[in-house]
């Protein structure tokens, strides 16, 4: 029992810090906002990056309180938190910014509930489990739960076909369902540990992690003429600000009797080689996650005949091989690791990762489908054997009083990488593209009879604006030329080729491959640095004595 609903649990979590992404063009259409607008971008951004930022920053907090008020109280209340912000959601009686303002106020929200929910749910099963089932319990949920990013980009294509409320809608039945069952099924049987709340670790790493997270997502947008915002007075103080309060936050966290943030587990070397994998192969996946869907939507599914409007829905589905590696790998790593230890699989897990990452960056833009789910499916494969047995070395490492707070910590490492992968990607992929593509989009345009004062004011767009336009499921140039109507002014041929499926990702693909081969060379150098960080966990040691399932209940 504590298996399926804390897999339902992550699950739908999962779901809904993806399903936004591929839905935003719907979503911005139902409130009447143009995202691309100057001024919107940051109503664009917030809406995909606030949910990530608050999971990172208040996941571990949650895990603490887990361990202190009871892991299944926490794992409950997340649960009807949740359901009532995915209600919210899906009634936003607002428009334009007011609209957008409506949704990421409650995506705040919604992302406190499922917070709750992953904090809590690893401990949980942890409790619950013997050593020896720990890792297959940990597997089907930490599968489940990677595997749900990918599924929310699916049913996102799916469900804004619909109608853009269908979104948050899907979320509003299985939260009230799950909060029920949970409600009803679940008994606390771990060690409760009562303590006072760290009020200053809490503040200090709230607020620190906050601005650092919040900078980065300032930074990738342009400023002063700048293509990215890295020299914006702000994003610098904002990163130094947030990481001398990261600091306070270690040098208090040390001093303080009961911490949210237990430094001490760092000195476990199982515990602390397995985050900083952890870390690195979530940076890696995020940045996976994107370009993915900017190089299909974009460039590959345009160039084989798919409408601009239909890609969203098709990037989802032509990613799945993705989705079936995790599904093969998860949980037969995660059993076979109960048996042989969890570093061979980890490590093994993670060099594919590298592999997979490299022999995409040697594939052409416009590539043969076969090879390109070859490595999706090799990618998810290693990606699988890596989770589940690094989840339960993490979790079966630390004392088992101290297990809300290492779920929370380790729930924290991966939702930051998250977080972190987009800016960094972003920026990488912006510099790529600021060399080349504003050059080459001028020259396309007026070989086309775009007059040249129109096309260098085009070619003059932040590149982070033509490269949200790849991923919206717009016409690209048709929204780009659409402000000086210059469209109607063409020859009909002309206006044509420009809103063609082929001009603009031919036009954007040399560009684009530039940017990609830094991306992914960046993401396979990290899968590399985690293969290390995993070879060097040393052997499997079980910390604490081990619980036999306390209830069957729940299990």
């Amino acid at each position: 029992m504590a298996l399926s609903n804390t897999t339902l649990g992550v699950l739908i979590a999962a779901v809904d810090s993806s399903i936004v992404i591929i839905s935003l063009p719907a979503i911005f259409r139902g409130i009447g906002l143009d995202p691309l607008a100057p001024g919107n971008i940051g109503y664009l951004l917030w809406m995909i990056l606030g949910y990530l930022l608050v999971s990172a920053v208040l996941v571990v907090a949650l895990g603490r309180l887990g361990d202190m008020f009871g892991r299944v109280r926490m794992y409950n209340m997340g649960f009807a938190i949740f359901a009532c912000a995915s209600l919210a959601l899906s009634v936003d009686p607002l428009k334009g910014g007011s609209g957008a303002l409506w949704l990421i106020g409650f995506r705040v929200v919604q992302a406190v509930g499922g917070s709750m929910l992953t904090a809590n749910s690893a401990a949980i099963l942890t409790d619950a489990f013997p050593a020896r089932q720990r890792g297959m319990a940990l597997g089907v949920n930490q599968i489940t739960a990677l595997a749900g990013m990918f599924l929310g980009l699916l049913a996102g294509g799916l469900l804004a076909a619909i109608d853009w409320r269908a979104v948050f809608w899907v979320s509003v039945p299985i939260g009230v369902i799950g909060t029920i069952w949970s409600y009803r099924s679940l008994r606390e049987v771990g060690t409760r540990k009562p303590g006072r709340i760290d009020w200053v670790g809490n503040l200090t790493f709230t607020a620190g992690a906050g601005a650092l997270l919040a900078a980065i997502t300032y930074g990738i947008q342009p400023y002063g003429g700048h293509s990215t915002g890295w020299t914006n007075p702000w994003v610098l103080g904002g990163l130094a600000g947030g990481f001398l309060l990261l600091v306070v936050f270690c040098l208090a966290e040390t001093r303080i009797a009961d911490p949210m943030f237990n430094l001490g587990l760092f000195r476990i070397r199982a515990f602390a080689a397995g985050n900083l994998a952890a870390l690195l192969i979530a940076i890696a996946r995020g940045g996976l996650q994107f370009m993915l869907i900017i190089w299909l939507q974009g460039i590959w599914l345009p160039l084989h005949g798919y409408a601009f409007e239909r890609t969203p829905l098709w990037a989802g589905i032509f990613m799945l091989p993705l989705t079936v590696g995790f599904l093969i790998a998860g949980p037969l790593s995660g059993y076979l690791s109960d048996r042989y230890g969890a570093r061979l699989f980890s490590t093994s897990g993670l060099i594919l990762v590298a592999a997979a990452f490299i022999g995409l960056l040697l594939l052409p833009v416009d590539f043969p489908y076969p090879a390109f789910a070859g490595l999706l499916l090799l990618s998810g494969i290693g990606q699988g054997m890596f989770s589940a047995p690094n989840t339960s070395a993490i979790m079966g490492s630390v004392p088992p009083d101290q297990r809300g707070v290492a779920s929370g910590m380790r729930a924290t490492f991966q939702n930051s990488g998250t977080a972190l992968s987009i800016g960094l990607f972003f920026s990488l992929m912006i510099t790529g593209l600021a060399g080349t593509l504003p050059h080459t989009l001028s020259t396309g345009l007026q070989a086309q009879g775009v007059p040249a004062d129109t096309a260098h004011q085009v070619a003059g767009l932040p590149p982070v604006s033509t490269l949200f336009a790849t991923f919206l499921g717009n016409n690209p140039i048709s929204h780009l030329l659409a402000p000086s109507g210059v469209l109607h002014t063409l020859p009909a041929h002309n206006a044509q080729t420009l809103t063609g499926d082929r001009f603009f990702p031919e036009l954007v693909s040399g560009p684009f491959h530039h940017g990609l081969v830094i991306v992914f060379s960046a993401a396979a150098t990290m899968s590399l640095v985690g293969a290390l960080a995993s070879v060097l966990r040393g052997r499997h040691r079980q910390a604490g004595p081990d619980r036999p399932a306390a209830s069957t209940k729940g299990q």
